[in-house]
């Protein structure tokens, strides 16, 4: 295989533009109940220890790819990296911010759906119906709220590509008229169910145009909710993941609220399971399982007030965890799954620790070892990574992609430890330091180690590997990572080898009894969020970082856009989502804008004296979140989610009429934009 690269807008006290249904269905209105991260930092030791005497804690090559959060990349040479034409790619007019219903794109571009909700995937699929839909039909079709996407050519055939696509979570007032949230039926579970999961479209394109369209190729196949997964790694077969249904503690079904996601350089793709928690109802009875469900925001008391509307336990009682405390471990891992076979068991990899992953974005150093970078996407969560002990073999053998298909189930999982430099002068207003930047110096911590048998070894004190692997957040108490503002997307440049953090929002920094701002974190109550960029060691443990961006009005005092006048930039709230064209260029998704406007895409400049130059390429309709960017040459795509999710709004009273218009309900689409007259994007 030969790959090449490739609501009314309400705002929530001033936070960010998410609706209240957004907020309930997409992450269980998480930014609306305490954060489940209550540790003192560093000073944990003293909590772990407490916990121990509980009983609680026991001892014990590569390719380039398209991808839609990111790529894996293949080393320019860890000391000199390549650099970047200064402003190559950043050639367009700037859409103005706005608030209409519609995919807005510069002056000379064009535009096209690629697939959207319930269009067919599998043969046989029947044409979608909105006001007859069934579980059966949405198997075989295009799933709801698409994120991650990955676009990854297929050998031999021109302008052919396998399109791979998450579908992070259902919004069911917004899938179904006349739908009753107390009372769901046994149909409208197993049709959301079904629209769980990924997508893997084969598509097609056109000569001079970047329009791509779905054909019924060989490689098309659904995966969803309850498609059999396959646990690797330290926690495989432990007793904290063994249910009823399974006792061997290495199956799963399903996979729930797919976030971001990346490609590897074997091919396979790689989804972060998010916020897994919101589907599970109940109470755990026990209390040490209660105080390690707690760290996760479930199976506690109080757990299921408001942030669980489905009421799936009602028809499955897995996620009851009251009669299945287990089953809850099972979710929130790195999932991988191989595209180019339809009958392959996906894998959900222990290695790299259980939390909310925003992502799984990997960079292959130059002597073959591969890192996988990845976010916890929640308030004063932590950053990680994992360095493989395998090198990646090169070839395109079926036996090499095999062996390659296990790297990420050796190696040692590492948490983020940040220090400033300007300590002194952070005083929450944003303000930026003396020498106009935001810069220190930071350590990757070992957590967890694994051998080549699959069997941990815990590099935490009062831990146990299995503990590490599946509370892996206790892990990074116990150590002191730094709390950052939700750390989302984290991306390595392929042109330089940086590394790029998104980190969202967290309007609880500074609050009374929550962390301060530092200089990563820079801002209290922080609502619009900033981009984090680090010159990694990437297999070593050391790193150096300093803020790119620190996002907003650019007419605000505490905004920043790496020195550059502020005067020339678009305002740009709540990064999201990250990708690189091929010009070393970022490109920024948002999810809900806090400047009461649309969501979009942005690019940024990194190099040259028009670093920090930040422009808005695109604005998706109102209510929907920009996700998933593929920046290349020919085409933009991005997955336009939740169209029409704003206050007051449902499918008996639709907000957006989006992609079809008219008076069609708004659906969840995956969008292409190219050049007029063809050309190349941004040139």
């Amino acid at each position: 295989m030969n790959l090449e690269p490739l609501s009314l807008l309400v705002t929530h006290d001033g936070r960010s533009s998410r609706s209240a249904t957004t907020c309930a269905y997409k992450c269980g209105n998480a930014c609306f109940h305490e954060a489940p991260n209550t540790s003192a930092g560093e000073y944990f030791g003293d909590i772990v220890a407490s916990i121990s005497r509980r009983g609680l804690l026991r001892g014990g090559a590569a390719v380039v790819l398209a991808t839609g959060a990111g790529a894996a990349l293949a080393a320019c040479g860890d000391d000199e990296p390549a650099h970047a034409l200064s402003g190559t790619g950043a050639g367009f007019t700037a859409v103005p911010p706005n608030t209409r219903d519609a995919l807005v794109v510069p002056d000379g571009y064009r535009q096209s759906v690629v697939i959207r909700w319930g269009d067919p995937v599998l043969p046989g699929a029947p044409a979608f119906d909105f006001g007859a839909q069934s579980a059966a039909a949405q198997a075989t079709q295009f799933g709801y709220n698409n994120d991650f996407q990955g676009l990854l050519p297929i050998e031999g055939q021109r302008d052919s590509y396998l399109l791979v696509v998450n579908h992070e979570y259902t919004t069911e007032p917004h899938m179904f008229t006349g739908y009753a949230p107390d009372a769901p039926t046994p149909e409208q579970f197993a049709i959301c169910l079904a629209a769980h999961g990924l997508s893997v479209v084969e598509v097609k394109g056109e000569s001079g145009s970047g329009r791509l369209t779905p054909i019924p190729g060989r490689y098309n196949r659904r995966v969803t909710g309850t498609t059999e997964f396959t646990l690797t790694g330290p926690a495989a077969g432990s007793a904290l993941l063994r249910t009823s249904a399974d006792p061997s503690g290495t199956k799963v079904l399903g996979t729930l609220n797919n976030c971001s996601g990346g490609l590897t350089p074997w091919g396979t793709v790689l989804s972060g399971e998010e916020n897994f928690n919101q589907y599970f109802a109940g109470v755990l009875a026990d209390p040490v399982a209660q105080d390690r469900g707690r760290r996760y925001g479930l199976g506690h008391p109080g757990a299921g007030q408001g942030e669980m509307p489905r009421h799936w336990e009602r028809f499955d009682k897995r996620f009851d965890v009251a009669a299945e405390p287990n089953e809850s471990n099972r979710f929130g891992y790195v999932v991988e799954l191989d595209p180019w076979d339809p009958s392959s068991t996906p894998i959900k990899h222990t290695a790299l620790g259980r939390f909310k992953h925003e992502s799984a974005n990997i960079y292959v150093t130059s002597d073959g070892t591969v890192v996988a970078y990845s976010g916890d996407d929640e308030r004063f969560e932590y950053m990680y990574k994992f360095v493989s002990a395998k090198k990646i073999e090169q070839g395109a053998t079926a036996a090499a992609r095999r062996r390659n298909m296990t790297i990420l189930d050796e190696g040692t999982l590492y948490v983020a430890k940040l220090t400033g430099d300007h300590a002194e002068q952070i005083d929450g207003a944003g303000k930026v330091p003396s020498d106009k930047g935001f810069t220190g110096k930071g350590q990757w911590i070992p957590i967890l180690q694994t051998g080549a048998d699959g069997k941990g070894a815990s590099l935490v004190q009062g831990l146990s590997a299995e503990e590490v692997a599946v509370f892996t957040r206790l892990a990074g108490d116990a150590v002191g990572a730094t709390k950052m503002d939700r750390p989302e997307d984290f991306e390595p440049n392929p042109k330089t080898g940086k590394v790029y953090v998104a980190l969202t929002n967290n309007s609880n920094r500074g609050t009374a009894g929550k962390a301060a701002a530092d200089e990563a974190n820079p801002r209290n109550q922080n609502k619009n969020g900033q981009i984090l960029e680090i010159v990694d060691d990437h297999k070593g443990t050391t790193f150096t970082w300093s803020l790119l961006l620190v996002c907003g009005d650019p007419a605000a005092a505490d905004t920043y856009f790496a020195g550059f006048d502020k005067t020339k930039v678009s305002p740009i709230s709540c990064p999201d989502n990250l990708a690189f064209d091929p010009h070393g260029n970022l490109w920024i998704a948002t999810d809900g804008n806090a400047l009461k406007s649309n969501d979009g895409l942005f690019s940024v400049v990194l190099e040259g004296e028009r670093r920090g130059e930040t422009k808005q390429f695109l604005t998706v309709p109102k209510g929907a979140e920009t996700c998933g960017p593929v920046v290349s040459e020919q085409r933009v795509m991005v997955c336009v989610q939740h169209p029409g999710e704003v206050d007051g709004a449902s499918a008996d009273k639709p907000a957006s009429h989006w992609p079809d218009g008219g008076a069609s309900q708004p659906r969840p689409a995956v969008v292409a934009v190219w050049k007029d007259q063809g050309g190349s994007i941004g040139v």
